[in-house]
């Protein structure tokens, strides 16, 4: 496997990267994994390289740039105060903004196949994942968001809004008990994108909770439904990447 930390150029700084991707065989489909409300750490980018393992290139990005380049989470009540704060940052706006710098940044790179590319959000980021969906139709097809939150709101930038001109395949990995993914959210979802006409699937994944397929949160972490996580990705990107 190849691993490289780069510094892509956005237009508020630069946005410290994680990019993985197989070492023979390419170029491969490009999968564009957002990260969760703690930040870019060593626990994602072990996930990002087992996707990476099944022959995609992955680019995981820092959100946080703008702030800081690296955040230590330790679960403390002060680690969560700095970790809100951060998450007030990010906009759709700036999202779609670092998406666009990444898409350009991947004309340039040998590795990473041309054309159509794939992503994941989980948490923070599912929104993310609906939003660049809409944002960038011509380029993302396919994104899975997992148990996301703030994907229906009354806010004018609500990922929903632009649903209507997303063309790839996306999927909604929903944990049964959430506070930050309420049924209600993901019921006014569901009507909204089949009204859109959206080609999508959401499902629930019972007896789980809220960051259900992180290794590394044993009060919540639940193997069995991380497997079908992994197993519903893998086969939404093989279908259209």
């Amino acid at each position: 496997m190849i691993e490289r930390e780069v510094d892509l150029q956005t237009e508020d700084g630069l946005m410290n990267t994680f990019i993985t991707y197989p070492d023979e065989g390419g170029p491969f489909p490009v999968v564009l994994f957002y990260m969760d409300a703690p930040g870019k750490r060593e626990e994602l980018h072990d996930m990002a390289r087992r996707i990476a393992t099944v022959g995609y290139y992955v680019l995981l990005p820092n959100l946080y740039y703008r702030d800081v380049r690296e955040v230590t989470y330790d679960g403390s009540d002060a680690a969560r105060r700095r970790m809100f704060e951060l998450m007030g940052t990010l906009t759709i706006a700036r999202i779609n903004s670092d998406t666009r710098a990444m898409l350009d940044f991947l004309e340039g790179e040998e590795h990473a196949r041309p054309g159509k590319v794939g992503c994941v959000g989980y948490c923070m980021s599912g929104q993310f994942v609906l939003a660049v969906a809409g944002a960038f139709p011509e380029r993302i097809a396919a994104g899975a968001s997992m148990y996301g939150v703030r994907m229906v709101t009354d806010a004018p930038d609500s990922p929903h809004l632009t649903a209507n001109r997303v063309r790839g395949e996306l999927y909604f990995g929903c944990a049964e008990i959430d506070e930050y993914a309420p049924p209600a959210m993901i019921d006014a979802l569901d009507t909204h994108l089949k009204n859109a006409g959206v080609r999508y699937r959401i499902e629930w994944y019972p007896g789980t909770h809220h960051g259900f397929a992180f290794p590394q949160r044993p009060a919540v972490y639940n193997k069995a439904a991380a497997e079908r996580h992994w197993s519903r990705l893998f086969a939404l990107f093989e279908r259209n990447l």
